[in-house]
């Protein structure tokens, strides 16, 4: 049974647009400090490698916002440090070896589009790592996701920035920032409970798909440990993340003309929010948990609704 609104002017029943979500930049003043401080008691192996701060921020929690404050303030005066800012987004497989990965897994559904772990080039991780490690001159991959009607692609290597090279100060400081920066592979059996359990994803995969992301994430680890720091920008609620896009997505329609819909937000969503599901705990706990010289050296930063900071907590 329905019942009719009450009759109004049109000013009140026209739905008001939301407004532009506001990211305040709460989580420098924590960030500072925290690198700084482990900054000074760096004795970087081999002495040409720079520090290394890997990032994991939540999308929509104001991650871009806070890695372009720590890349200006770190570089600026007093502490006029040269940093560089890499996005393991850079880091995704070309076109052609995406395609190619998404057509020999084709009942796979995490590995049909750009995003989980498995479709990023570890090769060029490795190579890039390697390179800023030794102070060698590299260039710094760039990605562009417009590329192929948004399916993305590889910039040319003749584009990308060279860093190290003839003249140029030596990074000091690198800031390695992604969603899934930090994500450490589970046993096989903690990926069947997670299933098992209780979840808002997980139960729609089948567990060997699953498995597959969680092996190519073993390939990751040479990441994690070149990392000297780690912030994690973390929620209290990591359903948080859909809200947070449908915002940013309907500012896009209203002031682009452009933008998902609330369905294509959703499935969007739902293509990455396995690896949250499945590797946010673990992270939680310490990326450096177990690790002699490891204690304090993660920084965790719980974010509410509203992206401001709630709670601060070393690991």
């Amino acid at each position: 049974m329905s019942t009719s609104a009450p009759i109004s002017s049109p000013s009140s029943t026209e739905p008001k647009a939301a407004p532009r979500p506001e990211i305040i930049d709460d989580k420098s003043p924590h960030c500072i400090p925290f690198i700084l401080r482990h900054l000074s008691h760096h004795t970087p192996t081999p002495p040409t490698k720079p520090f290394i701060i890997g990032l994991n921020g939540v999308q929509g929690a104001g991650k871009t916002t806070l890695v372009s404050t720590l890349c200006s303030l770190l570089s600026a005066p007093p502490y006029s440090l040269p940093v560089l800012v890499c996005s393991i987004d850079d880091l995704y497989l070309t076109h052609d070896d995406q395609v190619a990965l998404a057509q020999s897994h084709r009942e796979n559904p995490l590995v049909q589009h750009r995003g989980e772990p498995g479709t990023h080039d570890m090769v060029l991780a490795r190579e890039l790592f390697s390179a800023l490690r030794e102070g060698r001159e590299t260039r710094v991959p760039v990605y562009d996701k417009s590329a192929f009607n948004g399916q993305g692609d590889r910039t040319p290597s003749s584009s990308w920035e060279t860093v190290n090279g003839p003249g140029q100060e030596k990074i000091r400081v690198v800031i390695f920032e992604g969603w899934c920066v930090g994500f450490s592979a589970l046993e096989d059996q903690e990926v069947e409970e997670k299933r098992r359990g209780e979840s808002v994803t997980l139960g729609r995969h089948r567990l060997e798909d699953l498995l597959f992301v969680n092996e190519k994430l073993r390939e990751y680890e040479v990441l994690n440990e070149e990392f000297d720091a780690f912030i994690h920008v973390d929620a209290e609620e990591t359903g948080f993340v859909y809200a947070w896009r449908q915002e940013q997505e309907e500012v896009l329609r209203r002031e682009k003309g452009t933008g998902m819909s609330r369905e294509e937000v959703e499935r969007f969503v739902d293509g990455y929010y396995p690896a949250y599901e499945l590797f946010t705990d673990k992270l939680r706990q310490g990326l450096f948990k177990g690790r002699e010289d490891g204690k304090g050296r993660q920084l965790r930063l719980i974010v509410g609704r509203d992206r401001r900071v709630k709670e601060v907590i070393e690991v």
